[in-house]
């Protein structure tokens, strides 16, 4: 039974990738990792699919990223969608690419689809080329993995040192016709994106065109997947995709439509979802953090600086301490680059005020420790300037990222 979350969508029980009408998706073990574990997944489409996708702002950018912008270039259609994990195929060179796009037409001689239509990615180790017979092998094999039940087996195939999978499918009304969009995503560590998180993927039934959807996803994008971090560090191998089948067969969705707010905001949800489900299980994490700052003079000022304080080392560490130490929040808040008025910021830590109008407050340390031992924080900032806000999530910095990012290739 679905979970209503607000007016306009309900939450799917259970749902995945394959939710949506037309999809199927599944995973492999191919070699790429030591382990036993799934290292090769695939989403595919019965139909073409409009696409849209997001990548990382890295000037090293990885292969994959560069195959599958140039497939959706072609057409703005995707069928299917292959990721690896355990190598990330990056700063690779010219061999990088070539393997790239062997998987690619790997990828469309055993799905049946045109090259165009296929798009890679890739995730894990940086500078290590693809053991490409392994790569194809596997892909050879993908065909019968993938079934409209291997939403799980695909999510396993994506995760590097992420704890749990991050899933999620929504479903709302477009024009009497009822509508799936759902996602899967992997990120833990390297996590500051500029465009987008790690890896997301994803899939709808909603008949949109590409050109609108990637507006959907830029303007989505900018308020999740953009508004997190784990350790300030952008990926090279960032990027999100977007496959919508159109087999809802609902009237052609724009902004133009009755139910374009509501699509809207389901589409957000999915994302926002997602981009907290990639904090939360940030490397070493033990709680996840949420930074709102309220009244900014302008949405991007409100942004930035909610990203500073959340992307601060100090306030993460002070958060893994349960030390109320508010002068690390202001600090961050005043090197966002964006003016502040000094003598009107407010802070709380959850409902405890600790900061008016730039003063302190006598706040019990005690009882604020113990809310920042909770799982959750709340840090709200009140720069009292203007009307935009902005929220931005992370988690707690800890002794386990170091140990966890200290022997990463070993």
């Amino acid at each position: 039974m679905a979970t209503k979350v607000n007016d306009a969508f309900t939450i799917v029980p259970d749902g995945s990738v394959t939710t949506p009408k037309g999809f199927r998706a599944g995973g492999l073990h191919c070699g790429l990792k030591k382990t036993e574990r799934h290292d090769l997944g695939a989403i595919v489409c019965e139909v073409p699919a409009e696409a849209a996708g997001v990548y990382t702002l890295n000037q090293f950018q990885a292969a994959p990223l560069k195959v599958t912008q140039e497939s959706i270039a072609q057409g703005g259609k995707l069928q299917a969608m292959l990721v690896n994990s355990g190598n990330a195929n990056a700063c690779t060179g010219q061999q990088g690419e070539d393997d790239a796009r062997a998987m690619r037409a790997a990828g469309a001689q055993a799905f049946g689809v045109a090259e165009h239509l296929v798009g890679v990615t890739s995730t894990g180790v940086i500078g290590e080329l693809l053991p490409m017979p392994k790569v194809l092998g596997g892909i050879e094999k993908l065909p019968g993995a993938v079934s409209v039940d291997g939403g799980d087996d695909f999510c396993q195939a994506i995760l590097t040192t992420d704890l749990v999978k991050k899933e999620i499918c929504v479903r709302v009304t477009v024009g009497g016709r009822t509508v799936h969009i759902a996602g899967a995503a992997k990120g833990s560590g390297m996590i500051h994106p500029n465009m987008a998180t790690m890896l997301g993927f994803m899939t709808t039934d909603a008949k949109i065109e590409s050109a609108e959807l990637q507006k959907l996803l830029n303007d989505v994008t900018d308020s999740t997947f953009n508004m997190i971090t784990v350790d300030g560090d952008t990926s090279t191998n960032d990027m999100v995709v977007v496959m919508a089948s159109g087999l809802a067969e609902n009237e052609r969705l724009t902004p133009e439509h009755a139910d374009w707010a509501a699509f809207k905001a389901a589409f957000n949800h999915v994302g926002e979802y997602l981009a907290k489900a990639i904090a939360r299980d940030g490397e070493g994490a033990t709680k996840l953090i949420e930074v709102t700052v309220a009244n900014a003079d302008s949405r991007e000022a409100a942004r930035a600086i909610a990203k500073t304080v959340i992307g601060s080392s100090l306030v993460k560490s002070a958060c893994f301490g349960a030390d109320a130490n508010w002068g690390r929040i202001i600090a961050a808040v005043g090197r966002a680059g964006y003016p502040v008025k000094t003598e009107t910021v407010d802070i709380r830590l959850g409902d405890i005020v600790v900061l008016e109008q730039s003063r302190p407050v006598k706040f019990d340390e005690e009882r604020a420790a113990e809310y920042l031992k909770g799982d959750f924080v709340l840090i709200h900032v009140d720069l009292h300037m203007g009307e935009a806000s902005a929220t931005a999530w992370g988690c707690d910095l800890t002794y386990d990222y170091v140990r966890i990012n200290a022997a990463y290739r070993t």
